[in-house]
This record gives structure tokens, C-alpha cells and sequence, in this order.
């Protein structure tokens, strides 16, 4: 069904890599996100929340050396725990933020020399510009749906992105305390298309800005396009919404391997939750960027 579709979205489509360390220990965390691009010229498009990864991964370590650095002051201090959460505090350091994020764009461009990235003030939206490249390692760019008359419930669609970090080319520098890319390892992350049909429309204040989705978007297919069998854009992952059932069973009692067991589950509904192409459009037309619409 949508065999040729994919194969037209992936020459455009993207992975990011990212590897992440926490303040509690040195192991690292992989993850993926996915971008696509517009046009011929590097502007591509992701979600808000990936584009912010990218936007502040510097802040975020050069914070983390601040908090280091004055907390190297106290070492011999009796009162060094106390100093130490008093900093971890001021500098907001803490188990449940990464210290470190570094990231790796793969087959976007060659040799770029900066980034521009808009972050859209409302949506999980984000334009990124690669700027004075040597090269570009895409193919084609996107299509987006001209009449969106046609997003109607029940219209089956398809989202390409990048859930499953199997790259491996990272490792932790025990001599800089730090992690790092590598020139060995696996360095690439396979697609993964995920189909559905439209479910609900979702509104903002006065008007629609989503596309919800009968199947969830995996972890990683952030910022992936949602396409139909022709390729054409109709929005783009966002993010996994989880609808309580009510079917909820409590204590029951069932038979599993021949015996007995009280159990509990309470069933949620996972579905897509997709930014419009109609956002999309309106906030490339805003920052002047080109894009092309189907026919």
C-alpha cells in the first residue's frame, strides 16, 4: 500500500542522533528523533521539543562546568555536602536532567557551518536551516497536501521516522570525564514506517492544529512526516497521547499456565498526535522559507 510512498519520503526523510549523560552516572543514554526537509536550500522541519535539545545542548553543559567548578572550591570543606546541595540547586542539577546532550545529523549536509533554528511560539513545530553547506546528502524534498479539505476521519496514512537507536558509534572518555563520538561503531538507525487511519481532528483556540492518529507514534518518529499512499505531506508526528478505556479490572482472578493469579490492568488507548499541515505551511510563510505543494 504504501511501498512507493515510502520509498519517495525517505530520500528526504532523517534521522537525528543524540547520546545523552545524567548527572548520576556515566552511562549513556542513546536516542533518536526524526526531521524532514522542505527544499532544495537545508530548511528542514522537526518538532519544538527536538529542536530545543539541539538548541540548548551547549547551555545545558556549560552549566553543568559552572556547577563543577564551584563545587571544586569545597572539596576539603567539612561542609562539602551541604555545599554541594545548596549548588546542585542553584545550577538546577539533578537525577532527572541530562548534563550532557550531544547530537549527530545523518546524511542531511555536508560540512555546514551553522544552524538557524525557529521555534514555532505555540505548536511542537521547528524549522531548521543548515547553513553554508558544501553539499546536500537529501534527495527530493516534501510535497505538502495543497487542499486540506481532503484530512477527513478515516483517511488511512503512513509516518516514517527513526524509534530504534541501534547505532553504536559513541563511548565515554574516562580521561575527560565526558562522553564522545567515535569513528568506529554502527553509525546508522533503519526507518520505520507506522500506519493508521485519522480519528479526530484536534483544535486549538480557534482552530484546528492536529491530526490524531488510530496508532501511536513511536519513540524517536518525533518530527517524522505523515503522508498518504501518494507521498503526499499531510502533517507530521508530534507526539503519543494516551486515552484511559474505563475497562479497567481490578483484582480479578484468572488462569494462566494452569494456575491461579489476581491481577489488575487498567487499558489505555495510545494514538498519533500529528501537527496539521495547515500549521506547517502557515509558519514556513511566515519566516519566508519555500516549500512546494502537491499538484
Amino acid at each position: 500500500m504504501f511501498v512507493e510512498a515510502i520509498e519517495k519520503v525517505d530520500q528526504y526523510t532523517r534521522p537525528v542522533h543524540f547520546i545523552l549523560r545524567y548527572y548520576t552516572g556515566s552511562d549513556i543514554v542513546p536516542g533518536t528523533a526524526t526531521l524532514f526537509f522542505v527544499n532544495e536550500d537545508g530548511f528542514a522541519i522537526t518538532c519544538r521539543h527536538v529542536a530545543r535539545q539541539i538548541l540548548y545542548a551547549n547551555s545545558i553543559y556549560e552549566n553543568y562546568l559552572k556547577f563543577k567548578g564551584e563545587l571544586r572550591i569545597f572539596e576539603k570543606d567539612p561542609a562539602f555536602e551541604t555545599q554541594k546541595a545548596f549548588l546542585e540547586s542553584k545550577y538546577k542539577i539533578n537525577a532527572d536532567n541530562p548534563i550532557r546532550i550531544l547530537f549527530n545529523f545523518i546524511q542531511c549536509v555536508t560540512a555546514y557551518k551553522s544552524l538557524t533554528i525557529h521555534l514555532h511560539p505555540t505548536q511542537d513545530l521547528a524549522i531548521i536551516q543548515f547553513r553554508d553547506f558544501e553539499t546536500k546528502q537529501y534527495q527530493r524534498y516534501a510535497k505538502f497536501l495543497k487542499d486540506t479539505r481532503l484530512v477527513k476521519q478515516g483517511r488511512y496514512l503512513c509516518r516514517l521516522g527513526y524509534p530504534f537507536p541501534e547505532f553504536s558509534n559513541y563511548q565515554y572518555n574516562k580521561n575527560t570525564g565526558d562522553i564522545e563520538w567515535t569513528k568506529g561503531g554502527r553509525i546508522n538507525t533503519p526507518s520505520f514506517p507506522i500506519d493508521g487511519i485519522i480519528t479526530r481532528h484536534i483544535g486549538g483556540s480557534n482552530e484546528v492544529v492536529g491530526i490524531e492518529m488510530s496508532t501511536p507514534g513511536l519513540r524517536g518518529q518525533s518530527g517524522g512526516p505523515l503522508f498518504d499512499t501518494n507521498g503526499v505531506i499531510y502533517g507530521m508526528q508530534s507526539a503519543t497521547r494516551h486515552l484511559h478505556l474505563g475497562f479497567d479490572q481490578i483484582n480479578r482472578e484468572v488462569i494462566t499456565e494452569g494456575h491461579r493469579k489476581r491481577v489488575s490492568n487498567y487499558p489505555f488507548l495510545n494514538v498519533g498526535q500529528c501537527v496539521h499541515v495547515d500549521v506547517i505551511k502557515q509558519f514556513l510563510r511566515e519566516k519566508k522559507i519555500a516549500f512546494y505543494e502537491s499538484e
